[in-house]
């Protein structure tokens, strides 16, 4: 099946692509800017996020299946909306459906307004537990209707097993010492669900993925590992929904972010249950307050 895009739509993974400032929606630029995870330069930034452009990673091409070629992954399907790291006493799951999400709030409030009617969120929130749970979530979004024929389409209205078999990361440590890129080089590109748990989550306006990083040993070792070098570290993760038929090919990202120079103790401390007047999770406006250093 391939996937399409309208000319407005690809306008705007063009400009993703290239790393420059786009003419996105109010709320789109509300949400990148106006979290405590600040939006930082692509190659100087530091405890912050940026979107690399989509050709750092490579991703299936036209002719895969005979020639096992891959091929720069090229323009986004949504824009990187913004990142979250949070801090909690128990699990985060659905973070999207909270009244306290501020992404989910922004795109609430413009259509309130009438605008954004065909505004959409996809989010990766990976749980990171312990005695103290943290929760690394990445947001895209786009304003535009995603279309009918793509298969992102059939990844977000399929059923769990669809999902389980389709969803795939791919990463790769661009700065950190080299027993972090080591120990992160088996997850390249991998299919999530094979190795970890994922529960997905469907609203009306947005699809969230969360993965539990502590399910499988291997990859709790390799958080572990990332906490501790996370300063020095600089990283970028995309996510596909892997083409498996020859007219899904080639291959599109869903989107991508970096991570530049993390510091755990940065992360925004969240309320397990919401109580008004509400706070929005992850606000630059609340972190003097919610932020723990």
């Amino acid at each position: 099946m391939n996937q399409t895009q309208s000319p407005s739509d690809d306008n705007n993974a063009k400009q993703t692509r290239t790393g420059e400032k786009s003419t996105e929606p109010e709320w789109i630029t509300e949400t990148i800017n106006g979290g405590s995870t600040r939006h930082v330069d692509l190659h100087t930034g530091i405890n912050g996020f940026a979107a690399p452009p989509g050709d750092v990673f490579s991703v299936r091409s036209t002719d895969y299946f005979t020639s096992k070629q891959k091929c720069p992954g090229g323009d986004y399907l949504l824009s990187a909306a913004g990142v979250d790291w949070l801090k909690s006493s128990t699990n985060l799951d659905n973070i999207l459906a909270r009244p306290d999400n501020r992404v989910a709030h922004a795109l609430r409030k413009a259509q309130s307004l009438g605008r954004s009617q065909n505004g959409f969120i996809f989010a990766v929130n990976f749980h990171i537990p312990g005695k103290e749970h943290y929760h690394s979530v990445h947001y895209f979004a786009t304003d535009q209707p995603i279309p009918l024929d793509s298969l992102l389409k059939r990844f977000i209205d399929g059923d769990d097993s669809f999902r389980n078999e389709r969803f795939k990361i791919v990463s790769q440590v661009v700065k950190g010492p080299w027993i972090v890129k080591a120990a992160a080089g088996q997850f390249g590109a991998f299919l999530a669900a094979k190795t970890v748990r994922c529960t997905y989550h469907k609203g009306p306006n947005y699809f969230e993925i969360d993965i539990d990083t502590g399910s499988w040993p291997i990859l709790a070792a390799l958080v572990r590992l990332l906490f501790g070098y996370a300063r020095s570290l600089i990283i970028d993760i995309g996510y596909v929904v892997e083409a498996q038929e020859e007219d899904e090919l080639p291959e599109r990202l869903i989107g991508g972010i970096r991570l530049c120079h993390m510091e755990v103790s940065s992360a925004f401390v969240v309320d397990p249950q919401p109580v008004k007047p509400y706070r929005m999770m992850g606000s630059a406006e609340a972190s003097h307050d919610d932020n723990t250093h």
